[in-house]
Order: structure tokens, then C-alpha cells, then sequence
């Protein structure tokens, strides 16, 4: 699994990002094809489209951030990411604490992005994002 650090150096995984994808929407994009053009999104042409975006699963305890890699065949998780408490609890209220896979509200997806531009390591500037 990749790690925060992970992500925050790999250039092209974070160009890569669909920040407003959720998990509704990568279900119809990517596994109800024929639903594609009534949302305004790119149509899915082959196992090769794929899709980089985090998720807020609540089945686990305390709940984890995700990073997804979807395409037609599968979706990966490939890295967790803790939240902070305060961030976590604001959450769950959101949600009202039911258990299920979730997209990102705006606080966590600012939260989040803020993460992922802290300067640590340099940017590697690699051509494609990292595969598990």
C-alpha cells in the first residue's frame, strides 16, 4: 500500500486525481456503460480508461480514506490514510455514523489536498502514476 509520502511524490498520480468522483459515479462510469453520456462524463472505451479518486470507507473503525484505481475490470485500493479525529467525527455526523463507502465532502477533500501539496520529498516527475 502506498503511503501519504507516497502519494505526495508521484507527480503523475497526483495530476491524475478525480477529486469530484465518487463512488456512485465510478459504478455508473465504469460498470454501466450505456449510462455514461446522461452524466457529462467521458465515455469508457476499454479496460485501459482508468480512474484515480479517494473514498470514506466507514465500515472500518475508525473510518479510513482510500485511494481507488478503477477501470471496467477491477478497482484497487491502493493506498489508507488516517484522518484526523476532528476531521473524522465531523464526518461521520455528516453520514449520521451509518457504515458504508462514501465520496469525500468538501472539508475532507480540502483536507486532503492540503496533504498532498506539503512539501517532504521532491516530485519525481514519473510518466505514470505507481500500479500496486
Amino acid at each position: 500500500m502506498m503511503t501519504l509520502e507516497d502519494i505526495r511524490s508521484d507527480r503523475a498520480l497526483l495530476n491524475s486525481i478525480d477529486w469530484s468522483m465518487t463512488p456512485e459515479e465510478a459504478v455508473t462510469l465504469y460498470l454501466e456503460w450505456g449510462n455514461n453520456s446522461a452524466h457529462g462524463r467521458k465515455m469508457v472505451k476499454s479496460k485501459k480508461d482508468v480512474s484515480y479518486y479517494f473514498v470514506v470507507n466507514t465500515w472500518d473503525e475508525p473510518p479510513k480514506i482510500y485511494l481507488v484505481r478503477r477501470n471496467s475490470d477491477e478497482a484497487v485500493d491502493l493506498a489508507v490514510i488516517d484522518m484526523p479525529r476532528h476531521l473524522r467525527n465531523r464526518f461521520l455526523e455528516t453520514v449520521a455514523r451509518r457504515k458504508s463507502v462514501y465520496g469525500l465532502t468538501p472539508e475532507v477533500r480540502e483536507w486532503l489536498k492540503r496533504e498532498t501539496e506539503k512539501k517532504g520529498k521532491s516530485l519525481t516527475g514519473s510518466d505514470s502514476p505507481q500500479s500496486p
